[in-house]
């Protein structure tokens, strides 16, 4: 489960075996013909791009801002910004979803992303492949390890019903267990 797209994810990893929820669960897909991309993710497509425009143009000034767009959402990138940028970027990113509030803001490690304001994410997106995989039952224990904060929800979707592992190089609050 990740935030990257599916086709990068998948790419990366190079498993056949495997099954892969990219874009924070709106693309996933696996063996056995499983796929499945949100039903109304498509819809906010035309949006994204809108937003991805008005990013473009607000934030090619700031040397190394970064956008990347995913199919079901925008990442802005402030990883290599110099410190007194990226409020600006942020006060950009906050107008653009004024301008489009169909969106929300998401974040991660020096990243904002734009994503389609509807209730999924990565922890919806697991427990639909437990469900849809017949894994929910109680002889199959999840493990879910993540390093961002977009992993939260996913963490918080298996409390009390899997591992969860949160890593990070410095002690943060986490829903992980450990």
């Amino acid at each position: 489960v990740s935030g990257r797209d599916r086709a990068d994810v998948r790419s990366l990893v190079q498993l056949n075996t495997v099954f892969y929820a990219g874009s924070h669960g709106f693309d996933i897909s696996g063996p056995e013909a499983l796929q499945m991309e949100h039903q109304q993710g498509g819809s906010f497509l035309p949006i994204l791009d809108q937003a991805e425009v008005l990013l473009q143009q607000k934030l090619n000034i700031i040397p190394a801002a970064f956008i990347e767009r995913k199919k079901f959402s925008i990442a802005v990138h402030f990883r290599n910004v110099a410190p007194q940028h990226a409020e600006q970027i942020e006060s950009v990113v906050d107008a653009v979803l004024v301008a489009q509030p169909q969106l929300r803001k998401g974040w991660g490690k020096k990243v904002f992303e734009l994503q389609p304001r509807i209730d999924w994410h990565k922890g919806k997106a697991v427990l639909w492949l437990l469900d849809a995989l017949k894994l929910n039952t109680t002889d199959v224990l999840p493990l879910y390890i993540g390093d961002d904060l977009t992993d939260e929800d996913a963490f918080r979707a298996l409390a009390g019903g899997g591992i969860t592992i949160v890593v990070a190089e410095t002690a943060r609050r986490s829903a992980a267990r450990y």
